[in-house]
């Protein structure tokens, strides 16, 4: 079992930066993979980003690109999401997820956090 807590959400207004963070704690957290993902109001969950176990960065999702960066720290347990040049369209419900690492690469996101809000204005 992992439990993973999401910080960081707040209001920013457009143009600015937010830094999320995930705390893991139960099994092992190095030998997970990563994501973010996230849900606007009305809107289906969208994937962000996701970083393997050994911190390969496998994907962004084409709404980030070139904004939004994913790095883990598996000495402290935890997972960030830099966001950088926020616009409106990024205000939803954040979610970091884990899923016992796979080979070949293939995640199944069993873990969820309960998620943190953003919200980005105008």
């Amino acid at each position: 079992q992992v439990h993973l807590v999401e910080s960081g959400g707040g209001l920013v207004q457009a143009g600015g930066s937010l830094r999320l963070s995930c705390a893991a704690s139960g099994r092992t957290f190095s030998v997970f993979d990563m994501g973010w993902f996230r849900q606007a109001p009305g809107k289906e969950r969208e994937f962000v980003v996701g970083m393997t176990w050994t911190g390969t960065i496998t994907d962004y999702g084409d709404a980030v690109k070139g904004r939004f960066s994913i790095s883990r720290d598996n000495a402290k347990n935890t997972v960030y999401l830099q966001m950088d040049s926020l616009n409106t369209e990024d205000t939803a419900v954040y979610y970091c997820a884990a899923a016992p690492r796979s080979s070949p690469y293939h995640p199944t996101y069993d873990y969820w956090g309960q998620g943190t809000q953003v919200t980005v204005s105008s």
